[in-house]
């Protein structure tokens, strides 16, 4: 683990996986609306979204995707993690109240590049509601010990001595 208590690159594993957890509130949607610039009525307007096929408000799709963010940011790799990148798939619409479930998993991992792929996934209820696969770069034991030899009592390790 890192200073931060997030995972190194050198500790992940294939099948990993953990979980955040967030109730969407009406004062997300408005906040999000505010901070986004996506002020769609199918998002801010009852009304108007009750003649829509999802019969009635939804949440921003990329609000809701943001829980994945807080999984990756907290959870998994968690703190010290950057995102490179994020597919998704938007499976079935999230309504104000609705709780959001984001699972991470770790696919793969790359330590020369500490770079890792996950799986990401929402759901509410037992329902997919996104899914997809996010790259991160993590943080490395290897180069922190590369770059900071005091950390190891001044021993660097064989493996830390060859990281450009």
């Amino acid at each position: 683990m890192n200073d931060l208590n997030g995972y190194d690159i050198e500790d992940l594993r294939a099948g990993m996986h953990a979980t955040y957890s967030k109730t969407i509130t009406e004062a997300d949607i408005v906040l999000f609306a505010g901070v986004s610039g996506d002020n769609n009525a199918v998002h801010t307007n009852e009304e108007y979204a009750a003649t829509t096929s999802f019969k009635g408000r939804i949440a921003h799709g990329f609000l809701s995707a943001s829980v994945i963010s807080a999984a990756v940011a907290n959870r998994l790799p968690g703190p010290g993690t950057v995102y490179l990148a994020q597919q998704l798939k938007f499976r079935a619409p999230v309504r104000p109240g609705d709780t959001v479930h984001a699972t991470v998993t770790v696919l793969s991992t790359d330590e020369a590049k500490a770079r890792a792929v996950l799986s990401t996934v929402c759901r509410v209820g037992e329902t997919v509601v996104i899914e997809g696969e996010a790259t991160v770069m993590t943080t490395s034991l290897v180069r922190r010990l590369a770059t900071n030899p005091a950390q190891q009592g001044g021993k660097v390790p064989a493996a830390a001595a060859t990281v450009n």
